[in-house]
């Protein structure tokens, strides 16, 4: 968790001490990881950015592939190449933006996360993926696929029509 809004009450000797725990966390952590960090802020979540060309380097340094935070990035042009940041605004200052928690569970735009989760995310958003359904994920996903493919088919005919859509929803419901 971070706080920007005001400066944290912390030492700072402490920290700093919090942030190396939380280095040291990424680094020895399961790899692939990924950063998710709640920005405590509430209505000003955002209005400072932990995240940009420092951070982005650290962590791609110490195997981290990207972030999910409720808080804002910065200097994207800069950030490490091919780091993956998927954020709740953009802004160009950092203010104090202190680490407040690691290694808790946290909320970020309604989506809970538990140290340990499995998460998938792309530009669009994240998703908390139970474990138990991991390896289910891919054939779900073929799955979906043709599902989809039915109807982009059906759209792409000439003469398109409700009345094609609706053959096509029912060929798609067939696809199991």
């Amino acid at each position: 968790m971070i706080q920007s809004r005001e400066p944290g009450t912390a030492t700072p000797k402490d920290k700093r001490a919090l942030r190396l725990r939380y280095y040291e966390m990424i680094e020895n952590g399961p790899a692939p990881t990924i950063s998710v960090i709640q920005d405590i802020d509430g209505a000003d979540a955002g209005i400072g950015a932990f995240w940009g060309e420092v951070q982005s380097n650290i962590h791609k340094a110490l195997g981290c592939l990207g972030v999910i935070t409720d808080g804002s990035v910065r200097d994207i042009n800069e950030m490490a190449d091919g780091f993956f940041a998927l954020a709740g605004s953009v802004m160009p200052s950092h203010v104090w933006a202190d680490l407040t928690a690691i290694d808790v569970p946290v909320s970020i735009a309604g989506m809970q996360v538990k140290p340990g989760d499995l998460i998938h995310a792309d530009r669009h958003g994240a998703v908390v993926v139970p474990h138990e359904v991991a390896r289910d994920i891919s054939a779900a996903a073929a799955r979906i696929v043709r599902k989809e493919a039915v109807i982009l088919d059906a759209c792409r005919k000439p003469g398109f029509s409700t009345d094609i859509l609706r053959k096509a929803f029912a060929q798609s419901d067939e696809i199991h």
